[in-house]
């Protein structure tokens, strides 16, 4: 049977320098066994709630039905000068004549901060500490009293990602009582990229962030991993960012977290499942796809299972990004 080639998102921000549209590129492999996929139901909502964009090379490399599959679900070739790329570490400024922002300029450091900005990582350091040692309720519900702008992201989060709790959650000591400490240990975290005020960065490391750490998740389910290993590989994902996300190397960031060891070394020396799960999201967003193939065959899996698993992230990732919008517009 043959193997559909990767299909792969990369981000684009807008002039305000959000997350507001995907790249798709596609690799190699039998190009007819990606039509079912072009032509499902998930890959058509998730196209028309975020714009997809391709190329006029890839348009030409296409059989005709994928081409027609890809206009059909909305998707438009990404016209000349209309994409602006920066790898530059400072605050990118997208020219007038572009529309859509692309390279890495987010993973660049963050900028020199204010003695406020300071204190805001000061603080979000510390309840990641909290957070990762299970530390009593009491104290984490002290950090949220010195900075009530990280609780009312973390209630924004909580009140609409999914929990399916039927119910609205109106204090941290409810949410904990709701959802249990391991979920909310998920929402913690990746409300820390939300939170990080005056971060030109935070809207797409954000989005980043909740892509990697879903995907993760995704793959050590169809993996045959148990769901505690599950959640391990989406607190890898998200912890994988958090150097970039604070400016300071993660190994030091890492330490006073007391993580397991197996959490630790596959953050950062790609050991163990977790490790390579977390070698194969990050191949895809450098496009080494051999890299990806490798280690998916190590947990019987193929491109044929990857495909849809990263769509699922990225529409699961449009909701993080959606809340976080509205949080800022309230």
């Amino acid at each position: 049977m043959s193997l559909p080639p990767l299909l792969s998102f990369t981000l684009l921000a807008d002039r305000n320098l959000n997350p507001a549209a995907v790249m798709l590129r596609v690799g190699k492999g039998d190009m007819g066994a990606l039509l079912p996929l072009l032509e499902g139901e998930d890959f058509s909502t998730f196209s028309a709630t975020f714009p997809c964009l391709f190329d006029a090379s890839l348009a030409e490399r296409l059989p005709p039905e994928l081409l027609t599959a890809l206009q059909n679900a909305g998707c438009q070739i990404m016209r000349d000068g209309q994409s602006y790329n920066s790898d530059e570490q400072t605050k990118p400024v997208l020219p007038t004549t572009a529309e859509w922002l692309t390279g890495d300029w987010y993973c660049a450091p963050p900028a020199r901060q204010s003695a406020s900005q300071a204190t805001s990582r000061t603080v979000s350091l510390k309840l990641l500490q909290l957070v990762a040692t299970d530390a009593d309720t009491c104290e984490i519900e002290a950090i949220f009293r010195q900075d009530p702008v990280l609780a009312f992201h973390l209630l924004r989060l909580v009140n609409s990602l999914g929990v399916g709790v039927g119910r609205h959650i109106s204090s941290f000591s409810q949410a904990i009582l709701i959802l249990g400490r391991q979920q909310l240990k998920r929402w913690l975290n990746l409300m820390l990229f939300a939170a990080s005020r005056d971060d030109h960065r935070s809207a797409m490391l954000l989005a980043r962030v909740a892509v990697r750490a879903r995907t993760m998740e995704l793959l050590a389910k169809a993996g045959g991993l148990d769901r505690s290993v599950q959640e391990q590989a989406f607190m890898a994902g998200m912890f994988s960012l958090l150097g970039t996300l604070f400016g300071l190397p993660l190994v030091d960031i890492l330490k006073p977290l007391r993580l397991s060891d197996s959490l630790t070394n596959a953050v950062l020396k790609h050991e163990g499942e977790l490790g390579q799960l977390l070698l194969a999201v990050q191949s895809t967003e450098c496009t080494e796809e051999p890299v990806l193939v490798r280690i998916l065959s190590g947990f019987g899996l193929s491109i044929a299972d990857y495909n849809p698993l990263s769509l699922e992230a990225y529409q699961w990732m449009l909701g993080v990004i959606h809340e976080q919008k509205d949080a800022v517009d309230a």
